[in-house]
């Protein structure tokens, strides 16, 4: 009686389970062949010793937006000079900057970490942050983080979390399933060239990853504490492919978390 039965109702067909080597992530693009750059006519580019140059992109610079011009651990706000280092003089400086737009225009001697007491004065009184680039008039809006803000960006679920690690090696492209891999596996994914910054193969290299995690919107750019802000913001162009168009929306830079502010004026 039972085989008539199933005629009847029909035979429901269990689908076998999907093999577990389905659900790994699929691999990372690569960066590890010299031809890896499409040129313009869509053929391989062979890589020399030094770099191409790159066209600087951004945004166009605020207008309306205070200027900051950095130099080691002060910094100049029209005629006057702060030092963000000792609390009175920080505190003064808050209060100039308190719901304005402000942009930095970096030197080229200052470091990210003589700046980092600025960085955090500023993520919490200015209403944007924007980091002038050295070589061109643009700017690149930021969202600031130290230390413990990156670790709990970091602990997100979300996809991809795409870092630039800039280093004094190179630039080390890393996501939530690996880093993009470079020519050298124990290497950078970008190293460095004739010791100049490939900022070429960088935005091809970023352009990759968008094409892998095509729902990331944001990007952290995590200098070593001792680069240049003028060379975190050279790298900040290698995210944007034409004037005003991003890779990715949201932009961040990683300081290091500032010590104690010194007391005095």
């Amino acid at each position: 009686m039972l085989c008539p039965l199933l005629a009847v109702v029909g035979c429901r067909e269990e689908k076998a389970a999907e093999p577990l080597q389905s659900l790994k992530p699929a691999p990372l693009p690569s960066l590890a062949t010299g031809g890896s750059r499409a040129s313009e006519d869509g053929g391989p580019v062979a890589r020399g010793d030094v770099p191409e140059s790159a066209p600087v992109y951004g945004e166009a610079l605020p207008s309306n937006a205070l200027r900051l011009s950095l130099a080691g651990e002060q910094v100049r706000l029209g005629g006057e000079t702060f030092e963000p280092s000792r609390s009175a003089s920080i505190a003064r400086l808050a209060e100039r900057v308190k719901g304005h737009e402000v942009v930095l225009v970096p030197d080229a001697d200052t470091f990210l970490a003589q700046v980092s007491e600025l960085l955090a004065m500023l993520r919490d009184s200015a209403e944007t942050v924007w980091l002038a680039h050295p070589d061109a008039p643009v700017a690149y809006p930021l969202v600031l983080r130290d230390e413990d803000g990156f670790r709990v960006w970091l602990a997100e679920v979300a996809p991809g979390k795409l870092r630039i690690i800039q280093r004094a090696d190179g630039f080390e492209l890393s996501t939530s399933v690996g880093k993009l891999p470079g020519p050298d596996a124990n290497g950078p994914s970008v190293p460095v060239r004739e010791g100049r910054q490939d900022l070429a193969t960088l935005r091809h290299g970023l352009g990759l990853l968008k094409g892998r995690f095509k729902q990331s919107e944001d990007i952290c750019l995590v200098p070593s504490f001792g680069t240049e802000v003028s060379q975190a913001a050279r790298a900040l162009g290698a995210v944007y492919t034409a004037p005003g168009e991003p890779l990715f929306d949201t932009l961040c830079l990683v300081f290091p978390t500032p010590p104690r502010v010194r007391d005095g004026g």
